[in-house]
């Protein structure tokens, strides 16, 4: 049988879900206490305000995406390695779907979060510079420098708009789902089209039309 959890992490889980199903501005730190059955001292025993929750789950989300965007050691990026990147990129987007609902209010109320957000945007987009740039050494995509640097970029704005994009199309943060989400990887994917090396055409728009989620499936 599992260690029951410490009250720290508890902490930490129930805000996340909290934050994600109501939205961060609707939790407060009493509402997280109540969830858990907690007195409010006992929660800022552990973390001295909301923000200090925030930051710790920032910190876990820049983790879990600084740990696979990354090039495979030793060798050429392969289709299906891509394939891990958007799975990689889905499940994070879909854990820690409050930071892009709520991303520019959160960074407005904290400077030090949006420092460190500012950093790691930058170490996303020289990561996916440097992983596009190995699937056209692999063959797989066909690309110049400048149109890997613009397909980076027009990228990060699809994957970190998605969510707010999703929560205006008169869906509240409670009526996403992961479906949803994969429609903005498709969105990315759709980039590409043109850029696919003709060897590797088939596998990689087979692999595309699995992140594809009708239109009206999100309005």
């Amino acid at each position: 049988m599992a260690a029951p959890l410490k009250t720290r992490e508890r902490i930490i889980q129930a805000s996340l879900e909290l934050f994600n199903s109501q939205g961060e501005r609707s939790v407060t730190t009493n509402h997280i206490a109540e969830y858990l059955r907690i007195s409010p001292g006992n929660l800022y025993y552990h973390f001295s305000n909301k923000q200090a929750i925030i930051a710790e789950l920032f910190i876990r989300y820049e983790s879990d995406v600084d740990g696979f965007l990354r090039l495979p050691e030793g060798r050429e990026p392969s289709i299906a390695d891509k394939n891990f990147y958007l799975e990689s990129l889905l499940e994070a987007m879909w854990r820690y779907r409050f930071l892009h609902r709520d991303l520019e209010h959160l960074l407005d109320n904290d400077p030090s979060l949006a420092e460190r957000y500012q950093l790691f945007s930058e170490r996303c987009l020289q990561g996916a510079q440097t992983i596009y740039q190995g699937f056209c050494d692999a063959g797989i995509l066909v690309m110049t420098a400048l149109q890997i640097e613009a397909l980076t970029l027009n990228s990060w704005i699809i994957l970190t708009s998605w969510v707010r994009f999703l929560c205006t199309s008169q869906h509240k943060s409670g009526d996403l789902s992961e479906e949803m989400l994969r429609r903005g990887i498709y969105q990315v994917l759709a980039l590409e089209v043109g850029l696919i090396a003709p060897a590797a055409r088939a596998e990689i728009e087979a692999l595309h039309q699995t992140y594809y989620v009708p239109l009206e499936a999100l309005v």
